[in-house]
């Protein structure tokens, strides 16, 4: 792997690694956990699309599920329909691309290195067998509904390899959606109006873009704890119940 880029070869991948893969002309990549014997889970949208925002990024980030026209993967099958964690082979999940690691415990200094959030990141992976005992278990157990800022491919990766959960949700623990946020604030900020000259905005702007990144990352955020995923599971579904109840007592009343 380089200073900039955690491209490896397939032979270099272990179990319980997380791994991405960058989609549509490098605008975004699809994460998932490496759990061994070529296969890999991950999450997706329903109908095999990754976002539902009902903005433009609904067509930019397409399809991640395994798509083969009439032929459908002798290893996956035809999953272009499936939704919601789940397992594909490795060709399948790169669809194409190249293959690459997503990086845990590294310094603030190369965090900052690499000005492409959903690459790395500050916290501690927890050992691989407990991470992909967390990906098994959500394959078979569900994680959640997919939104792209709170709770997308990453965000499922990166719970996977930590066991992390964030209490304030508007944004989730992806770095790539911390990316988008940190430059809207840059280009919205009133106060850089006022910086002199145009070196001084560029300096300042990018400067409160690597702070936006760099406190929304998993290994800096206070607003985390970590939660068991059979709690994470049984949470979802009480929540679940609580959502479906009206509908429920209005059928008996």
């Amino acid at each position: 792997m380089g200073f900039l880029s955690n491209k490896i070869s397939r032979d270099e991948v272990k179990p319980g690694d997380h791994i991405y893969s960058w989609r549509q002309a490098y605008v975004y990549a699809h994460h998932g956990i490496y759990v061994g014997e070529g296969q890999v889970n991950h999450f997706t949208r329903g109908d095999g699309q990754e976002t539902g925002t009902g903005t433009f990024l609904d067509k930019l980030v397409v399809s991640s599920a395994p798509n083969h026209g009439d032929t459908p993967c002798p290893n996956c099958g035809d999953k272009t329909k499936v939704g919601g964690v789940i397992s594909s082979c490795l060709d399948c999940f790169l669809a194409g691309g190249d293959l690459y690691v997503f990086e845990y415990s590294v310094s603030p200094a190369i965090f900052l290195a690499k000005p492409r959030g959903g690459t790395c990141t500050i916290g501690a992976s927890d050992p691989p067998e407990e991470v992909i005992h967390r990906a098994n278990f959500l394959l078979r157990n569900g994680f959640g509904v997919y939104n792209v800022f709170k709770n997308n491919c990453e965000d499922f990766a990166i719970y996977c390899k930590t066991g992390l959960l964030v209490a304030n949700t508007d944004v989730g623990r992806s770095g790539q959606a911390a990316t988008m946020v940190a430059a809207a604030s840059v280009v919205m900020s009133s106060p850089l109006r006022f910086v002199a000259g145009f070196g001084s905005l560029a300096v300042a702007g990018y400067g409160m873009y690597c702070v936006g990144r760099l406190v929304s990352d998993i290994g800096m955020r206070w607003d985390v704890s970590k939660v068991p995923v059979e709690r994470l599971v049984a949470d979802m579904d009480d929540i679940a119940g609580l959502e479906t109840k009206p509908e429920e007592d209005d059928k008996t009343s």
